[in-house]
């Protein structure tokens, strides 16, 4: 007695024909990004010369998100108006100390401690304080250096929120990748139950092959509702970067992929940041306001001058007929033992000391952070190109075969799965090897001191 589920010969072979359709599907359902990653070339990139694509196709790409950063990001709004607002502390400094204006009203008489009407004189006074020459353009250039340096460090802020960014952005380009692979993979699996219910109908298979590819493709699903979550935040991310909402509808696009290291060595690109980084510029201005610093608080042991000038007048209580002037001359000298002063040159040339150290703190951590960067790019372009060269099309040559294999009953249904998972692995790979690639390219730009969109 024959099984229920078996099949004449003529109809079994009919049914191996239908089961194979789904499996020619899949490859054509498969991204021409994943079938030429096997042939194509390692992709390059210009070296680091920044510049500004024309802006084509719909959504954002990563230049003009920098451009909305710089025109909304709040903590950018917030440093530029910092260095405005001490932009306008030199002048300040800079200009004369304002006159006093003074009246005295003389000899009023004894019980009429009141009636000014009755002084029997008066004088006008104009006192006028001149400090030592040069104190004044001293503390303004001080001032305008630290002014400078505000500046600076905006752009560093700016360059700061470029690679945090531009690594944003790429993990969200990867995460898109990563839901088209799950997707796929929804798609290959639900062939593979197609196939496994054939074979099961057919008495080739077990019933718990069926169950397995269902047990996958719904853990497949669970991993593409976690890589939508992902990529939600992510772009919640972006938004609050660029000054958005973060419920902002933003659209993403990727323009161009490809990369490889600079043309110039390590040590050009370290050379370059240490003459072009804010962060280095910011520290020079910091070290030049110090110096002057000192040489300001030395300046405090030279004396301040005073001008007073009197017009006496006999017509009170509010003449203008004088008849008599008087200029007085006075010198401030420093006095109390020198107490204030001396201290004061004391704070200065520890401030300068503390200066100076934080200047080579801050050559340092910027040739780490460029070697850090080159190295990373150095060791994630290797991989990406593994993952690209060897490990992807060997994983989708081994699918072609273990599924084809298994169609015709010449495969075990575990080895599908596990060629069907290592196929997933590599494209998943590929996505984010290319993502930190350009990662790390795109803050070793930063590290060097420069950005796809230059400050303005």
């Amino acid at each position: 007695m024959k099984h229920p589920g078996a099949f004449h010969p003529r109809v079994r072979a009919v049914l191996c024909a239908v089961a194979c359709l789904p499996f020619a599907a899949a490859w054509a359902a498969t991204p021409a990004s994943a079938l030429a990653a096997a042939s194509m070339p390692v992709a390059t990139m210009p070296p680091i010369k920044p510049s500004v694509p024309g802006v084509t196709g719909a959504g954002f790409n990563l230049v003009e998100l920098l451009q909305e950063l710089k025109g909304n990001n709040p903590q950018l709004i917030q440093a530029r108006h910092n260095y405005l607002s001490a932009k306008s502390i030199p002048p300040q400094l800079a200009s004369p100390n304002n006159p006093q204006l003074g009246y005295i009203w003389n000899s009023i008489p004894k019980g009429f401690p009141l009636a000014i009407n009755r002084a029997g004189g008066s004088q006008y006074n104009l006192t006028q304080q001149i400090p030592f020459p040069g104190k004044k353009a001293l503390a303004a250039e001080i001032a305008d250096r630290q002014a400078e340096s505000l500046n600076a460090q905006n752009d560093a802020l700016y360059l700061q929120l470029y690679a945090q960014l531009s690594t944003t952005y790429y993990q969200a380009i990867a995460l898109q990748k990563q839901i088209d692979v799950q997707k796929l993979t929804i798609t290959r699996l639900e062939q593979v139950k197609q196939i496994t219910r054939v074979r099961y109908a057919n008495n080739a298979a077990a019933y718990a092959d069926f169950l397995n590819a269902q047990v996958m493709q719904s853990s497949a699903q669970n991993d593409l509702f976690a890589a939508q979550r992902q990529y939600d935040t992510t772009l919640q991310t972006l938004n609050t970067l660029i000054g958005k909402e973060p419920s902002f509808p933003l659209v993403l696009r990727a323009d161009d992929e490809s990369v490889h290291l600079p043309e110039e060595p390590l040590p050009e690109l370290e050379n370059q940041a240490l003459r072009e980084h804010p962060s280095i510029k910011a520290s020079a201005e910091l070290m030049d306001a110090a110096r002057k610093s000192v040489t300001l608080a030395r300046k405090a042991y030279l004396p301040d001058f005073q001008v007073i000038a009197t017009v006496t007048t006999d017509n009170p209580p509010y003449g203008v007929r004088p008849n008599s002037y008087q200029i007085e001359l006075d010198v401030i000298i420093p006095f109390w033992f020198l107490t204030k002063e001396k201290y004061g040159v004391n704070q200065a040339v520890e401030s300068q000391i503390a200066t100076e150290a934080n200047d080579v703190s801050v050559r340092q951590q910027t040739l780490l952070a460029v070697d850090t960067a080159y190295n990373t790019l150095r060791q994630t372009l290797a991989q990406l190109d593994f993952n690209k060269q060897r490990q992807l099309p060997q994983a989708l040559a081994a699918y072609r075969v273990t599924m084809t294999n298994y169609a015709s009953n010449n495969a075990d249904f575990n080895d599908l799965l596990t060629a069907q998972g290592a196929l997933k692995n590599a494209e998943l790979s590929v996505a984010q090897a290319q993502a930190t690639a350009l990662q790390a390219y795109h803050a070793l730009l930063a590290a060097t001191g420069r950005s796809p969109v230059q400050a303005q």
